[in-house]
């Protein structure tokens, strides 16, 4: 079988059709990407799918171009679903889709106000919080299932991430409602229904107008959050802007939130089919830290890190680019390399760590990544003291290409 037997089912596709060599709207793909990527990491692991365009699926090739200071986002041509204006008609383009200085700049300021001891104090936070969370999810009759996405794996980060921004408590369910239309909107426009479209535009500008006044509060009266840590952080004398700030807090919302509550979705599901390794996990719980990696490079829940754009000429791997060509980088299809992991489909979570590509890499690695693996450890620790079983083998998984997770995941929860 070659990457030209594989069907596009749609009949509908015109850009991915030419861009992909699969339908990422196919219930096949959404199912199981992971055999279509190996056809194309074998045919090629830079494939050049349509002149000027190029799909990246090698671990090599993929931490290549995230390194490779030639490729960047440019004028944003390839991005620009994700670039908006504010009110006042300025650029609102979130840092991870700049280049150098301005990603730096930026960076470095976000970097020091989400601090690594900031997220580390939310660990007891986050240990109530799943205590509080599991218990009311068992409430009800041991028979009856439970959906684990809903009961946990959306709320335990909503909980975390709206309390680290600061947000009032009765105003938590507007991020829950934004968080999907928004999340949703991550994916390029040719994979978005108008109805999509409109949903994702409207949550960005109520979001970012509520967290520009939130901005405005904190800047007259500081609090112990995070977004009074980005209006009082400087760098050589000079502050976050208000745009720069509100779409990194709409970033942390669409990508951070929604990245960790599929993180532990996927993880759970992949552990419970597994059940040999569970049982590995239970008896070694000190190595939570290494299992939720292995889950991470398993079934990751971002399985794209977007388009680059070469801003000269360059190469992936032995093949030459030219300026201005494209590249999608297709990170779930790195962590099944090969060349990179051995026996790269089977999970393993005993596997020494390795780097994987599922928060990035370089001056690309996800910001977020720490607080996302805190909440995924402490979230994996509750639920090993527990018996849970899958309550269903076919649990509806989102559409989506960038995110990849379970809309449910229905569950048996039990006391061990």
């Amino acid at each position: 079988m070659s990457v030209g037997d594989i069907d596009t089912p749609s009949g509908e596709f015109d850009f991915a059709a030419n861009l992909l060599p699969f339908d990422p709207l196919d219930p096949a793909f959404q199912a199981d990407p992971y055999p279509f990527f190996r056809l194309v990491r074998e045919t090629a692991p830079a494939l050049c799918t349509q002149p000027g365009m190029w799909v990246v699926t090698g671990f090599r090739e993929c931490s290549a171009v995230l390194r490779n200071p030639k490729f960047g986002h440019g004028d944003g041509r390839l991005v620009a679903s994700q670039i908006t204006h504010d009110a006042e008609g300025n650029v609102v383009r979130p840092f991870v889709f700049m280049d150098p200085p301005d990603h730096t700049r930026i960076r470095s300021l976000v970097t020091k106000a989400f601090s690594a001891r900031m997220v580390e104090r939310l660990r007891p936070t986050a240990e109530r919080l799943v205590g509080e969370l599991l218990a009311a999810a068992m409430s009800g009759p041991a028979d009856e299932p439970v959906d684990l996405m809903a009961e946990l794996a959306f709320a335990l980060p909503s909980n975390l991430i709206s309390e680290l921004l600061g947000m009032p408590p009765q105003d938590k369910p507007l991020f829950e409602q934004w968080s999907s239309a928004l999340g949703r909107g991550l994916d390029p426009d040719f994979m978005l229904s108008p109805e999509e479209m409109q949903r994702r535009d409207q949550a960005r500008t109520e979001f970012d107008g509520y967290f520009a006044e939130l901005a405005r509060r904190r800047r007259a009266e500081p609090a112990d959050d995070l977004v009074s840590a980005l209006v009082a952080v400087e760098e050589d004398g000079r502050n976050l802007s208000m745009s720069e700030l509100v779409s990194t807090c709409r970033l942390l919302l669409s990508a951070g939130y929604l990245s960790t509550a599929h993180l532990i979705g996927n993880g759970v599901n992949a552990l419970l089919r597994h059940p040999e390794q569970f049982e590995w996990f239970r008896a070694h719980p000190d190595q939570v830290a290494g299992v939720v990696e292995e889950l991470l490079r398993y079934d990751s829940p971002v399985q794209t890190a977007g388009m680059r754009t070469a801003l000269q000429d360059t190469e992936i791997g032995d093949q030459p680019v030219s300026a201005g060509e494209g590249a999608m980088l297709l990170v779930g299809a790195a962590n099944r390399d090969p060349a990179a992991f051995p026996d790269p489909d089977r999970l393993d979570v005993s596997r020494k760590p390795e780097r994987n590509l599922g928060f990035g890499i370089g001056a690309h690695f996800c910001v977020g990544a720490p607080l996302a693996r805190l909440t995924t450890q402490v979230a994996l620790t509750a639920l090993a003291g527990l018996r849970v079983e899958l309550a269903t083998d076919d649990a509806p998984r989102i559409n989506n290409l960038v995110l990849r997770g379970f809309a449910e995941l229905p569950v048996f929860l039990r006391a061990a």
